[in-house]
């Protein structure tokens, strides 16, 4: 199925929720919804599945409206947050209960299509358990199980792993998303975790406050973000304000200096403070403000173009890297070194670090 949102939009009273939100899912696509708490996401999904109607625009199912479509006619599939599984129902019950309108796909008793399920997510011969019985990552996957049952042609995820441990979330994520890729059915997730969307994802939208920032595959919206918010909030990022001083346009690029191309790229002086960076691949006019980012891991001590000098205000050892903490000009940046397991960087002490021309990305 293919999914559209044109123009969405969720008004509570005076309180917007979604600000004109328009999306395309694909087919058989994984695209997560990720943003910070209140930015929309769960009111997304729950537009999407039924439960809520926009104020404004339209949800399409294959190119057909949803307006007045109740969520049992959708043939949606929905895992809750908090799994929302029966406690007087048995596993094997509650697996069921997601068949309660419509028959089970393909030439399948009810009973054949719970076993059928409980493989699929590894819970073979536990029908008989009460749901209280289970862990979190179990009860999560029963819930999962539920909601495929019927063979939905869209599966909604609101946050299903929010309450479970890091490892466990870590395992469950890469069960879903082979499961997802198994029966090649169209999925949203909503999750809060950047990481967690990176890592399932074919394509990410970032919401905040109720709008779409950016709609991207996770290479994309990590390495190229588009704005200043996306910057910030999907993985660490140094971010900077300055203005354009000169326009270098004519510049060779690194690149082109490695192989000996005559390919020339366009570049710009940024004056920070008191300093001034070279940034590769930029336009800009002379007074220009600019705003750019260098990812923590694309910072090295002692070492690139342009280089700066701060002092050190936290370190925190990761086992292969070291995260440092360092003050400049009065704001505080970030570089991620890897561990040799002998040096260690002292609180209060300076520290050169210095980034490539074309390391930096400039954001809106």
């Amino acid at each position: 199925m293919k999914l559209e949102l044109d123009g969405v939009s969720k008004r509570y009273g005076t309180a917007t929720a979604l600000d004109s939100v328009s999306l395309s899912v694909e087919e058989g696509e994984f695209f997560t919804l990720v943003g910070p708490s209140g930015c929309g996401k769960t009111t997304t999904l729950r537009c999407i599945a039924g439960f809520e109607s926009p104020t404004d625009g339209t949800v399409r199912f294959d190119g057909e409206s949803m307006d007045g479509v109740p969520p049992e006619a959708r043939g949606v599939g929905v895992v809750f947050q908090n799994y929302a599984l029966f406690p007087h129902m048995t596993v094997g019950e509650n697996v069921a209960y997601g068949l309660r309108f419509a028959d089970p796909p393909g030439d399948v008793s009810r009973d054949e299509r719970v076993t059928e399920l409980l493989e699929l997510v590894d819970l073979a011969g536990f029908e008989d358990r009460e749901p209280d019985s289970l862990s979190g990552g179990q009860q999560q996957r029963v819930a999962l199980a539920r909601a495929l049952a019927p063979g939905p042609d869209l599966l909604l995820l609101d946050e299903p792993m929010s309450a479970l441990d890091a490892r466990l979330r870590e395992r469950l994520r890469r069960q879903v998303k082979r499961i997802q890729s198994e029966l090649g059915v169209t999925t949203v997730y909503v999750t809060h975790d950047q990481s967690e969307a990176l890592a399932v994802s074919d394509r990410v939208a970032v919401l905040n406050r109720g709008r779409v920032e950016q709609v991207g595959t996770p290479r994309e919206v990590y390495h190229r973000p588009k704005t200043r918010f996306v910057a910030e909030f999907v993985g660490e990022n140094n971010v900077l304000d300055g203005v354009v001083t000169r326009s270098l346009t004519g510049r060779r690029g690194q690149l082109a200096d490695v192989v000996e191309s005559r390919l020339e790229t366009e570049g710009v002086e940024v004056g920070v403070g008191d300093q001034t960076f070279v940034l590769d691949g930029v336009d800009g006019d002379v007074g220009e403000a600019i705003t750019f980012c260098v990812r923590p891991e694309d910072l090295h001590l002692d070492a690139g173009e342009n280089r700066i000098r701060g002092t050190v205000v936290e370190t925190e050892f990761q086992g292969s890297a070291t995260r440092i903490r360092f003050d400049w000009q009065g704001i505080e940046l970030t570089v991620v070194v890897a561990d040799d397991g002998n040096e260690t960087v002292e609180l209060g002490s300076e520290l050169d670090v210095g980034f490539d021309a074309d390391a930096a990305h400039v954001v809106e």
